[in-house]
């Protein structure tokens, strides 16, 4: 059985500048679309919210008509009642029974007063509302034209970005599986503490990248001969000699060009 292959210190450190080169990437993407997914998408749910009021409050409308018509025919339906009292008034052979039907007709006449004072404050119910559905109308015609807009700008963006982004993506992936898992957890857990996501930083001019801090010489041969990953005190980042990363720099470059 043939021996496996040892993968060297500085393969590793080729396959990971090679994932950062592409994971930047991928980063410098999602920086251009930067706010844009997040506003879409809150204007998508306050657009949702508004229509979801708008309809509450039409089922609210609907509701108060439909009391207004109850009351109607309950208006009519007492009218009918005093107009067969009145008919039966003059039929009565006594005071007493005169006097009955009396209360019927003065019982009915609340019973329209009260229905016509319940159908003036659903009226007025239905008014307040009609408002309120207008306001919230036009607050949603404006969001709408909002998102209209904000969703043409995200799709412009992610059809510009969209074939180099799905490559890259793929590559990331591709390159991740040629790395060793504990280091590639590593690297992962660099990226998400670091700024901008750069785990794997060159030294330049005696220093990490994005760092003030200077490198002692003999870390920085250290670095240059590729034979331990090296990772900066400070900034917590693995580093590479300048001239490596300059020839990861060009292969990805002619990769992608």
């Amino acid at each position: 059985m043939a021996k496996k292959k040892e993968v060297t210190v500085e393969e590793k450190l080729r396959a990971l500048y090679d994932l950062q080169l592409i994971d930047s990437r991928i980063d410098e993407i999602t920086n251009v679309r930067g706010e844009l997914p997040l506003e879409v998408e809150d204007l998508e749910d306050e657009v949702a919210g508004l229509n979801t009021r708008i309809s509450n409050l039409g089922q609210d409308v609907a509701n108060l008509e439909t009391d207004i018509n109850n009351k109607k025919l309950a208006i009519d339906e007492s009218k009918s009642l005093m107009k067969k009292y009145d008919e039966q008034q003059q039929k009565v052979r006594n005071n007493r029974e005169f006097d009955s039907l009396s209360k019927e007709v003065e019982f009915q006449e609340l019973e329209i007063q009260l229905a016509e004072k319940r159908i003036n404050e659903y009226r007025a119910k239905i008014a307040q509302k009609n408002e309120i559905v207008e306001t919230t109308q036009a607050k949603l015609d404006k969001q709408q034209d909002h998102l209209t807009h904000k969703k043409a700008e995200l799709d412009a963006i992610l059809k510009e970005t969209e074939k180099e982004e799905t490559l890259l993506k793929e590559k990331s992936i591709e390159f991740s599986k040629s790395i060793d898992e504990n280091l590639l957890t590593a690297y992962t857990r660099i990226r998400t503490k670091v700024k901008n996501g750069l785990a794997v930083v060159a030294i330049q001019r005696g220093a990490a990248g994005g760092s003030f801090f200077t490198i002692p010489p003999q870390v920085q041969l250290e670095i240059a001969n590729r034979k331990k990953i090296t990772i900066d005190e400070y900034s917590g980042r693995i580093l590479i000699d300048g001239a490596l990363a300059e020839e990861e720099e060009a292969k990805i470059e002619k990769m992608f060009s």
